[in-house]
């Protein structure tokens, strides 16, 4: 009687993909739940869903979608989508790494009244995703971040620019509402002062 082979180790590259389907697998699944929402489905308007990569490193969050993420269903699509992408192309960051979300994700006309479930579903992006770097941005944002249950999660401050702790895992870094940063040039120059810094970070990466 043959003796049963071991099994082979699963190598690295196989285990970075498994994880990758199920990052994959659960965010689609999660944009389903969004778009079965009451609270969105009143509005006739799809929710306004993350995007990018499903285990990047850096995940951007803002409070409140613009009217033309609204009209795309995407967060970040249009202005401030192309105003992070010249950011992100002078920083010398790969775009390819970087995820982007809303917290009020109901398309209703006074972010406010967002559900409060769907808010919620920020933390569930965090936890599939589990980024290095949270990048808040607004004071609204931070303010619902902090009120999040993220196991060992620090508050983070609204300290602009700083790199703080997060998780164990995961640094944060609070920067301005990068909506109220396209038009006026001195908030222009102050999102980039506290923005500039994710560079620095990105760049010390160690690349593993």
């Amino acid at each position: 009687m043959s003796k049963k082979e071991p099994a082979m180790a699963a190598t690295d590259n196989e285990i970075k993909e498994k994880y990758l389907e199920r990052a994959i697998r659960e965010l689609n699944q999660l944009s389903r739940d969004l778009k079965s929402c009451d609270a969105c489905s009143r509005t006739k308007v799809m929710p306004v869903l993350g995007s990018g990569h499903p285990q990047a490193d850096i995940f951007l969050v803002k409070y409140a979608p613009t009217v033309a993420e609204i009209e795309e269903g995407v967060a970040f699509y249009g202005r401030p989508g192309n105003a992070l992408m010249k950011s992100f192309k002078r920083l010398g960051i790969d775009p390819t790494v970087v995820y982007g979300t809303i917290c009020a994700k109901c398309p209703v006309d006074d972010p406010a009244d967002a559900d409060g479930d769907c808010i919620g579903r920020v933390a569930d992006e965090f936890n599939i995703i589990k980024p290095k770097i949270l990048v808040v941005m607004g004071d609204q944002a931070v303010e619902t971040i902090n009120d999040f249950e993220i196991p060992l999660a620090r508050q983070i401050e609204t300290r602009e620019g700083e790199i703080q702790a997060f998780t164990p895992s995961c640094d944060a870094l609070f920067v301005p509402d990068i909506d109220d940063a396209l038009d006026e040039e001195g908030a222009k120059r102050r999102f980039w002062r506290a923005f500039r810094t994710l560079g620095r970070w990105y760049e010390d990466l160690p690349p593993y």
